[in-house]
């Protein structure tokens, strides 16, 4: 007589498969919980329902009376933390780690309303050394909260950049602190006030044992086109043609280091600056005599884009408060469907062979 022998190695199609898990399902219907928990774990966690298998039942209830002590603390897991050898990809200096847009509402003085609260959006960042895997970011956010009922200015920045230096242990750093400004202003002819919301950022810079103060301002304004309006005049005294030149909102963001040992540069001075520069800034307030007087102002300072830059560059270059500066200005045409830009930088902090690809994407103003 022959006995044929099942070839257990044989790899099982789909079918075989199902069947054997349907199988082992019907047995598992009559068979006892000491049955099942003398099958291999692996198999059990196959049966449905709620068979014994070798699984912990946890406890899904949230302990609001657990108490983490120091013991416990020191027990938890810290992989960000780990040591070198947890380190994924190259063994590289990281210029920037850190987070982005955790928003505190700070207080900051200025130059004519005294002390004014004003949510602000954070980014804190340090350097990463080669040989390090990671930092622990809630530090960062927990520095700057020791001085968050403080009223902000550089010095209280510092402050708050010494302590999560020493407690990342880290040799550069940076804090950017963006904020909406605002700022009362009058209408042109028809005795109206209002307010204008300036988008700022202040940033402190250490890289080196070198530190940096940054202020950062955009300034919307009105740009006719001189070519335009001298086009409109020629219809107009020649054909007796009415015509309109064409004018666009735009966008300048000004950059300016702080010389160190300089006076403050409160936020109204820049603002102003910019309106000693280009005048033709964007309204609040209006009546028709307003308008009719703000169509007069842009006939009286029509403006290319490199003009604007100049412009700027030239009120910039003659406050002593003021180092390196960069000045980037977008004209937004109502003519084209694309926009006339131009990027003018004096010193080295601003300077860049290359351009975020987006930049000028995020000189957009929406009211």
């Amino acid at each position: 007589m022959n006995i044929h022998t099942p070839v257990l190695d044989a790899t099982p199609d789909r079918e075989e498969a199902e069947t054997a898990l349907a199988v082992l399902r019907n047995w598992a219907k009559g068979a006892t919980a000491t049955e099942i928990l003398e099958l291999d774990p692996s198999v059990a966690r196959l049966i449905p329902g709620d068979a014994a298998v070798d699984y912990p039942a946890f406890c899904r209830d949230y302990p609001e009376d657990f108490f983490t002590d120091e013991g416990y603390k020191a027990t938890l897991p810290d992989l960000q933390n780990g040591p070198s050898s947890l380190i994924r990809g190259a063994k590289q200096q990281i210029q920037h780690v850190g987070i982005s847009n955790f928003r505190l509402p700070l207080r900051f003085q200025t130059r004519d309303n005294g002390p004014l609260t004003l949510e602000t959006s954070i980014t804190g960042s340090v350097s990463l050394e080669a040989d390090k895997k990671g930092i622990n970011m809630s530090r960062i956010m927990r520095s700057f909260y020791k001085h968050a009922e403080e009223t902000f200015s550089f010095g209280v920045i510092e402050a708050a950049l010494d302590d999560y230096i020493s407690d990342l242990e880290s040799f550069d750093a940076r804090i950017q602190m963006r904020f909406s400004f605002p700022m009362k202003v009058d209408s042109l002819r028809s005795g109206l006030s209002g307010y204008q919301y300036y988008d700022i950022a202040l940033e402190l810079v250490e890289q080196s044992g070198v530190r940096k103060k940054i202020m950062h301002l955009d300034y919307v304004y009105s740009s006719t086109c001189p070519c335009s309006l001298e086009l409109s005049e020629h219809a107009r005294a020649t054909r007796g043609q009415l015509a309109t030149p064409h004018s666009q909102r735009s966008v300048a963001r000004i950059s300016v280091e702080i010389d160190e040992d300089a006076q403050c540069l409160w936020f109204e001075d820049l603002i102003e600056a910019c309106r000693r520069a280009v005048p033709t800034e964007t309204q609040v307030m209006v009546k028709r005599e307003d308008e009719q007087a703000f169509a007069e102002l842009n006939a009286a300072n029509p403006i290319f884009v490199e003009d604007a830059a100049r412009l700027f560059c030239e009120q910039l270059q003659a406050d002593v408060r003021i180092g390196d500066f960069r000045v980037i200005a977008s004209h937004q045409e109502s003519l084209h469907s694309h926009d006339a830009v131009s990027v003018l930088v004096e010193g080295e902090t601003f300077a860049t062979e290359s351009l975020d690809p987006r930049l000028f994407n995020t000189l957009f103003h929406v009211g």
